[in-house]
């Protein structure tokens, strides 16, 4: 047994016992022992029962994240080998694991291990290590997934505020192996993108989206698309390639815009688009105003719920946008609106983009959903790793 434990309070152990892998410090009776942050604890029942081995965070509101809920399972290198060679074989399964493209490796609780992420760019890789837990055996996990995963090279982009809750700094370096290059290019359903591996948003690139964008090619040919939110023109580039006639792209981040542009041309695609640096939420109406019209919109804006004190401010904004997408839509055209925050239940997204159609005057219907990726899986026992999801919906007439 080990010396350093958590008691968890009577009837707080029921979300364990289903294993979920979250203590948070209302749950938590008594520390036995001197734990360090991102050490190992043993998690027990008010009535001595065994429950889980996790990763201790003295800082956080989010007391212990759960490695293993089997007694016999040490924190070791071995168990995190074993964790990534599970991490492996389900990419492999999805045919996601190619050395030209790219994919999320690893994706925290989902595979196991509860702060890490880890995306492939062909031949290399960018991590996160988001918890104390994931921080205490960085590199331990960068050391086995350069060797398991076949990398030339790790690169460290622990640079998100988050980490400030578990008591962490920031950082961007080498994790393991090689120097990444500047840039990395990376092959998705025939389409060719460039990455900025190092100062692109996140890990620099949304794998997440792989197939809306693929779904995307269904809906393009022969359309006139506005694109709100653009990033680096991953929609754009399957639309035009499709056969889509336009695309406006709009964002706000300048250097998003540039590599949108090397993204298009990459691709061969020289024309029939149009960039323009704007604030999103002021353009829409701009556009709303001018009486401009488009046979498909995507609206993929970036998190607008970070916590339940923000729901209500983000239920405004998704419904702003829904609102000015469905008055921009030609009858008969088709609108992708999606939202990135895990607090966003679909329910409460169904009903604020019904809200937006009628605001706007429209009959609409649902005639599609969206979701994460295949390599963002979703554990059942953590109804949490689900966070991406979006409609499809038509405008069958104007009121």
């Amino acid at each position: 047994m080990s010396q350093d434990r958590i008691i968890i309070k009577k009837g707080r152990e029921k979300s364990l016992l289903r294993h979920h892998p979250w203590v948070f410090s209302g749950a938590v009776e008594k520390i036995c022992g001197d734990p360090e942050s991102g050490d190992t604890v043993e998690l027990y029942s008010h009535g001595g029962e065994f429950l889980a081995r996790a990763a201790y965070s003295e800082h956080s509101q989010l007391t212990a994240r759960c490695w293993s809920f089997d007694e016999r399972e040490n924190i070791d290198e071995e168990f995190f080998r074993r964790r990534l060679l599970r991490a492996k074989k389900l990419r492999d399964t999805l045919l996601l694991n190619d050395t030209e493209g790219g994919c999320r490796l690893v994706y925290s609780e989902s595979d196991g291990l509860p702060g890490v992420i880890i995306d492939r760019f062909g031949k290399w890789a960018v991590a996160q290590f988001l918890s104390a837990g994931a921080e205490k055996h960085r590199d331990i996990i960068g050391r086995n997934a350069l060797e398991i995963f076949g990398l030339q090279g790790i690169y460290e982009r622990s640079d998100t505020s988050v980490r400030g809750k578990e008591g962490l700094d920031e950082r961007k370096c080498m994790l393991a192996g090689n120097e990444l290059p500047q840039e990395i290019e990376v092959i998705e359903n025939g389409l060719r993108f460039s990455v900025d591996p190092r100062h692109g948003q996140k890990t620099g690139f949304y794998f997440d989206l792989r197939d809306v964008r693929e779904l995307v090619t269904r809906f393009a040919p022969g359309k006139k698309m506005l694109n709100a939110f653009c990033f680096t023109g991953g929609f754009a580039c399957a639309a035009l390639k499709a056969g889509a006639t336009s695309v406006l792209n709009l964002d706000s981040s300048k250097p998003a815009l540039m590599q949108a542009e090397k993204n298009l041309r990459l691709n061969g695609i020289n024309s029939g688009y149009e960039n323009r640096a704007v604030d999103c939420f002021e353009e829409l109406k701009r556009l709303v105003s001018a009486g401009e019209k488009f046979d498909f919109i995507i609206l993929d804006p970036p998190k607008l719920v970070e916590s339940r004190n923000s729901l209500e401010r983000g239920c405004r904004a998704y419904q702003f946008l829904a609102r000015m997408g469905f008055k921009l839509l030609n009858p008969g055209g088709v609108m992708f609106n999606l939202s990135c925050s895990g607090l966003m239940e679909m329910p409460l997204f169904q009903k604020i983009t019904c809200d937006a159609a009628l605001e706007a005057g429209v009959e609409a219907s649902i005639i599609g959903s969206l979701r994460q990726a295949a390599d963002h899986p979703v554990l059942l026992t953590v109804p949490e790793t689900s966070y991406l999801k979006g409609l499809v919906t038509t405008v069958l007439q104007q009121g």
